[in-house]
């Protein structure tokens, strides 16, 4: 029987791509301080988060459950761009990303009987020249509102890329190859990677 898997998180972008993956799994948001520490780094803060977010369902749960926790910082100059709370800040985010290369940064976390395994994938994005008026009209199709750095590259805000060097998985929220990768780690493979092993094993038999 295989082990009970989580999505710490609520996220429809992440659901979406961890059910890419073909993982059956059930939801639970994380409630924790998301608060960056004074001198905390941008790395240090998404791999803390992510940490954190597995670990605090994790301790609600059997120690044979696997929790998966993610986060991702959009980053410029090492500086954290969180999500807007309004135009103003949207205006003042995009400006700052307009024609420039910025790094998304994702953390992924999985825990298991106390073990935990994690990485780090950051990516540079480019964005084009934006103008005020072009940001003003994307605020108000309500899609930077609850984004970090105030755009989803998976949505209208994907206009605005001219270049991605990375991860696209990971600048949605969920790094495809690497989730795949850790959660083999903790002895759940994606449904393919299980196939495949089988394979192996039966060939082995038949030699």
């Amino acid at each position: 029987m295989q082990q009970m898997l989580i999505l710490a998180s609520q996220s429809p972008r992440r659901k979406e791509l961890l059910s890419q993956l073909g993982y059956k799994f059930k939801t639970l948001a994380a409630n924790i301080d998301e608060t960056v520490i004074k001198g905390e780094l941008p790395a240090q803060y998404v791999l803390r988060l992510a940490k954190e977010k597995a670990q605090f369902i994790a301790q609600q749960q059997s120690e044979d459950c696997i929790v998966l926790g993610s986060d991702t910082s959009v980053v410029l100059n090492q500086r954290i761009l969180g999500k807007p709370e309004n135009i103003e800040q949207c205006c003042q985010q995009l400006m700052l990303l307009s024609n420039n290369t910025h790094q998304v940064l994702t953390a992924i976390a999985a825990v298991k009987n106390k073990q935990i395994v994690s990485a780090l994938i950051t990516t540079e994005v480019t964005f084009k020249t934006l103008t005020i008026d072009e940001i003003k009209r994307y605020w108000q199709t309500g899609e930077p509102q609850d984004k970090a750095g105030a755009y989803g590259i998976q949505g209208i805000g994907g206009q605005f890329v001219t270049q991605i060097n990375g991860s696209y998985s990971a600048v949605v929220g969920l790094p495809l190859y690497e989730t795949a990768k850790l959660l083999a780690e903790l002895g759940r493979p994606t449904p393919i990677q299980a196939t495949k092993t089988a394979n192996h094993s039966k060939h082995g038999e038949t030699l």
